[in-house]
């Protein structure tokens, strides 16, 4: 009777890593990388600095599924979606209805672009980039295009932004913050970060939302809730992720915000495990590449049987805008203290301190991110 394998849902960063890791330990035990696209790899994150970076769709891509699959010794099945899970009798079903055995279960499923409920006869025409698929569609919309919107001004927005500004786009990002990456950045710092955008090209519109999005012709009419409107070519959503949860839900593994695991990234189903950007982590969600790192590292060694608890250290997220250097490393949401800020004209250094002068997070901007080392040293892990 054949060995069943451990069966990974996802063939992004968090699967292939798992994967990876779990090499290390046993060669052996068959693995199964079901991907719902071409499961080749990349880097998800180059997607929105390609054009300063240099590259195209067919360079990001690293390796083909087969050239994973001889990489990691797994069999990796392309375009195999799957639809429910049978957790008592550990079997899944693909779209096909083809039925698969496995002994573990990873879930691997990444996070899906949130898409805003606007009115209008445009919003058909929103792209969204959150695979290489999708960026290969970018790219081809944009040629002989030039006026850019982007819907959001977080991580990914201002990414975008600055990389398109770049290359000659003129580009708007539109938030309903005061400033850019209103959710990891204390106001000097958004403001701070808004300035050098803008000095490479970068046009903000903050404070106000996007109503409706009406096709004029080859133009897209953006109209705001300011009252303002505004004409472009093209128009990226980049408002945020939300971790996949829907197979997880529909199988009865318990889900909050992302799919519930405890620090050994078990769900409630006994054998089934999640990483990545649809896991919660004893109620953090943790969508950046370093947590994932971590928690396959981890993961790896309990599937081989040595049951090993996920530990996060301070993990600083580094912005790729070159236009303004910046590494932030936010406080925990129930972190008490405050931010303590010193500006320049080349640098923007802020510092969140409790009542005893502990440091519990930072944000560095422009000459600062020289600091990123040692600070990094003196902040309290994410997890223990």
């Amino acid at each position: 009777m054949s060995q069943k394998p451990i069966v990974i849902i996802g063939s992004g960063l968090a699967g292939y890593t798992v994967a990876r890791e779990f090499r290390k330990f046993d060669m052996e035990t068959p693995v199964l990388i079901l991907s719902a696209d071409h499961g080749g790899f990349y880097s998800k994150p180059m997607l929105s600095n390609a054009f300063a970076t240099g590259n195209t769709p067919a360079s990001l891509l690293i390796n083909s599924a087969k050239e994973m699959a001889v990489k990691i010794k797994a069999t990796i099945r392309p375009h195999s979606r799957v639809t429910s899970i049978d957790s008592s009798s550990r079997t899944l079903e693909l779209q096909d209805g083809e039925k698969l055995d496995y002994d573990k279960l990873v879930l691997a499923l990444g996070a899906n672009q949130i898409r805003l409920p606007l009115d209008g006869d445009g919003t058909k025409e929103i792209l969204y980039v959150n695979n290489l698929d999708d960026y290969h569609h970018f790219r081809g919309a944009l040629i002989k295009k030039k006026e850019i919107a982007i819907l959001g001004a977080g991580l990914i927005g201002c990414e975008f932004a600055n990389d398109l500004a770049v290359a000659g786009y003129h580009v708007h990002v539109i938030d309903i913050s005061s400033h850019p990456l209103g959710r990891l950045l204390p106001q000097a710092g958004g403001f701070f970060l808004q300035q050098k955008l803008e000095a490479a090209g970068v046009i903000f519109h903050m404070n106000t939302t996007t109503r409706r999005v009406e096709k004029l012709g080859e133009k897209l009419q953006l109209a705001f809730s300011n009252g303002q409107t505004i004409e472009v070519d093209i128009l990226l959503s980049a408002v945020g992720l939300a971790p996949s949860i829907s197979l997880a839900k529909a199988t009865g593994i318990k889900v909050n915000r992302g799919i519930s695991v405890n620090q050994v990234l078990q769900t409630s189903s006994e054998d089934v495990y999640a990483l990545g950007d649809c896991a919660e982590v004893n109620g953090k969600v943790l969508p950046f590449v370093m947590p994932i790192m971590h928690a396959a590292r981890a993961l790896a060694s309990t599937l081989a049987n040595n049951l090993t608890q996920a530990h996060y250290p301070a993990m600083p997220v580094l912005v790729k805008t070159p236009a303004c250097p910046t590494v932030v490393a936010p406080p925990n949401s129930s972190a008490t203290g405050e931010w303590h800020l010193k500006e320049t004209q080349d640098s923007l250094k802020g510092l969140f301190q409790n009542k005893e002068n502990d440091l519990l997070g930072y944000a560095l901007l422009g000459e600062a991110t020289k600091e990123k080392t040692l600070l990094t040293k003196m902040l309290p892990p994410v997890m223990k």
